[in-house]
């Protein structure tokens, strides 16, 4: 995935070099999932099967009935292929024959899968893909993103897939063309042609762009953010194949889109995330030690910033937002309690909508009811923070608070020295 990698990379502002599982804001679905979307909306895919256990898997390859399947691990990160099982078996794509499902598939499910895009822990294996076999004779790479360049959609092509794409976009940059797309209008015949031109297809090149348009239409009609195929692939007939797909689509079109929503693998996410995401706050995950508690996502990078610089090691991003309550400060507290590594919590109120008091009273009465064990240092500044100041002093709890960020920062780093 080329741009979301880009930006990724550009809104990294401190080291975390092992912290890989970001805020849910738009929601990914499985292969298998995403297939059958694009089925429904005219684009050519693999038949494939999705089991759940082993009997299930074996039931999926007599039905596919040839004698050798793929099967496919499905996890909500790349890099499958080359990844690992932590029982050891290598790879989670595999060619196998029909009376080997039964062993692959036990290996599989239920297994936990390392791979370079999730991160050392790994994604649990719930689900595989059985697929039918296909003579595919050249493989493409084909995306559909936003681009903030452009103000519109773009579509990316390469003449080679199958493969990463970020390292062919170093090695090889004159491969990869961008079109961009007019969100008015669509793709004009022209921009259909190029995008075909780009990949390089040998066949029906009106069939070819057909599938161009339908995956298109799959972009804005399922509100997506990303749509990656790699690789889109050709078969023996010139027919194009979405043959491996990743979809994101845009949590704010839920309203409208329920029945995509609705097959949301939580046990794929950041079970913290997940938490947070319940009660409206924003939470990312991270390696340090000294948990942060901040409004506004501005305050919330310039908070860990501060603490890096001054020799500590932000746990997390959490950003309650402008209108939380104390019951979502309370449950600020616990997710990121849930952290064994964290051992002291920052937490950082620059008083607007937000009030001081109430973020106050729930400092109070998290610390309380959670029977906290870590140093809480608070910095609160803004809508009335003398009564968020009084409210802390009255309670008679170990706060240590902080005359402002820097301060804090420093207090909090040296809590935990």
């Amino acid at each position: 995935m080329l741009l979301p990698t880009l930006a990724r990379t550009a809104c990294r502002r401190i080291p975390v070099p092992s912290a890989t599982v970001g805020a849910v804001r738009y929601l990914n679905l499985h292969e298998y999932q995403s297939a059958q979307i694009m089925k429904d909306c005219g684009v050519n895919v693999p038949f494939g099967i999705a089991a759940q256990t082993v009997d299930e898997a074996v039931a999926a390859a007599k039905t596919i009935g040839d004698d050798q399947v793929v099967i496919k691990s499905q996890i909500l990160a790349g890099g499958r292929g080359l990844g690992k099982f932590t029982n050891g078996l290598q790879g989670g794509v595999h060619i196998i024959n029909t009376d080997e499902v039964s062993d692959y598939a036990s290996k599989m499910l239920g297994g936990t899968l390392v791979t370079k895009q999730s991160g050392a822990a790994g994604k649990p294996v719930n689900t595989v893909l059985l697929a039918k076999k296909m003579n595919l004779t050249k493989e493409f790479y084909f995306a559909i993103m936003l681009d903030r360049a452009s103000g519109g959609p773009v579509i990316i092509a390469c003449s080679e897939g199958g493969t990463s794409i970020e390292d062919l976009a170093e090695s090889s940059p004159e491969k990869i063309i961008k079109v961009p797309i007019d969100i008015r209008s669509g793709p004009s015949d022209d921009d259909v042609a190029k995008v075909v031109e780009g990949l390089g297809c040998s066949g029906d090149k009106v069939a070819a762009g057909e599938q161009i348009k339908a995956l298109y239409n799959l972009f804005v009609d399922k509100d997506c953010t990303m749509v990656e195929v790699n690789p889109l692939a050709e078969d023996a007939d010139g027919n194009l194949i979405a043959a491996d797909a990743k979809i994101g689509f845009d949590d704010n079109a839920e309203f409208r889109q329920k029945d995509v929503h609705a097959q949301r693998d939580h046990t794929q996410e950041d079970p913290r995330e997940v938490a947070a995401g319940k009660w409206d706050l924003n939470y990312i995950g991270l390696d340090g030690n000294i948990g942060c508690m901040v409004n506004g996502a501005g305050l919330a990078m310039s908070t860990m910033d501060i603490i890096s610089l001054r020799g500590g090691s932000p746990a997390n991003f959490l950003d309650v937002g402008g209108s939380a309550n104390v019951d979502q400060i309370k449950a600020a507290f616990e997710i990121i309690t849930t952290d064994p590594a964290v051992k002291a919590i920052l937490v950082n109120i620059f008083g607007g909508i937000m009030k001081c008091d109430i973020i106050a009273e729930g400092i109070v009465e998290a610390s309380r009811s959670l029977d906290l064990k870590v140093p809480v240092i608070v910095r609160l500044e803004g809508t009335n923070v003398e009564k968020g100041q009084k409210i802390l002093a009255d309670s008679g709890l170990a706060l240590i608070t902080a005359n402002d960020l820097d301060d804090a920062a420093q207090k909090a780093v040296a809590s935990i020295a």
